[in-house]
């Protein structure tokens, strides 16, 4: 077991902790060094004291032709939320690429935009391709693809640089998503996420496959809440590990934990 110490980004909204990755803009050379290379996830603390920029990420096609890099899907786990906290959270209807441009260049996006209410616990899938930003008054564990893509479709008159033909280009806005309670368990083509919930004792084992292992075998385990025991140390709230196949899993105490497992094909040697 590997505890990671997270990079801090400060942002003239808040902040973000990158606390597990291998991204070269926020590389822990521990966990590279643990995993043994490229760790295809990345995930985050999103303290955002203000509003994020409304933006949109590129799938892995588009990524790879525009960026040279992978796509970016990914979810938010509200860790905590002010009163009346709302977020962006898709298009409220389906827009083609003029209507879309056209109300950015009339500074008018939000009539465009889907505005949902969120508390803590809730729970939302953002697959590349999903126009959103993050609410003021919002704490997030965020979960993604090893990717650092972000282009802005609008910034609130903030000034920064935006990326509108880029992010146009990039929307799919078909697919309407509803927003609730983590369900306990999830599963996309990029990661799996899986809460447990230590009352007592808890063990479990990490699965492990045959031949060399690769960066994809390796767990993490993110403390949502609570204090205790995990493999001998004593651990709290918001602190994250790293675990090597076959590893064992002790925990007790109080605790609820979020085990995060890269999903997908694995490539071995």
């Amino acid at each position: 077991m590997l505890k990671l110490t997270s990079i801090k980004s400060e942002k003239i909204w808040g902040y973000e902790l990158w606390i597990a990755s291998t991204h070269p803009n926020g590389l822990q050379e521990n966990l590279q060094s643990f995993v043994g290379g490229d760790y295809p996830l990345l995930v985050k603390v999103i303290q955002a004291n203000d509003r994020l920029s409304v933006q949109v990420h590129p799938d892995d096609e588009k990524a790879q032709l525009y960026e040279n890099s992978r796509g970016k899907t990914e979810c938010w786990y509200v860790l905590d939320a002010e009163e009346d906290a709302t977020l962006v959270y898709g298009f409220n209807g389906v827009y083609t690429q003029s209507e879309i441009r056209k109300a950015i260049n009339a500074g008018s996006p939000q009539d465009l935009l889907r505005f949902v209410k969120v508390e803590k616990g809730d729970f939302l899938y953002i697959p590349a391709g999903t126009v959103h930003a993050i609410g003021k008054g919002l704490r997030l564990l965020e979960v993604q693809q090893s990717c650092d893509v972000t282009y802005r479709l609008y910034d609130w008159g903030r000034g920064r640089e935006c990326h509108v033909e880029k992010a146009i280009s990039v929307i799919k806005n078909d697919v309407f998503r509803n927003v609730s309670k983590f369900p306990g368990a999830f599963s996309c083509p990029y990661f799996t996420l899986e809460e447990i919930i230590v009352e007592d004792t808890y063990f479990g084992i990490i699965d492990k496959y045959p031949g060399k292992a690769i960066p994809e075998d390796y767990v993490l385990i993110f403390v949502e809440e609570g204090s205790g025991i995990l493999n001998g140390e004593k651990v709290s709230a918001e602190e994250i590990f790293a675990f090597a196949p076959g590893e064992e899993i002790k925990a007790s105490g109080d605790l609820s934990l979020m085990k995060i497992t890269p999903a997908g094909p694995k490539h071995r040697p």
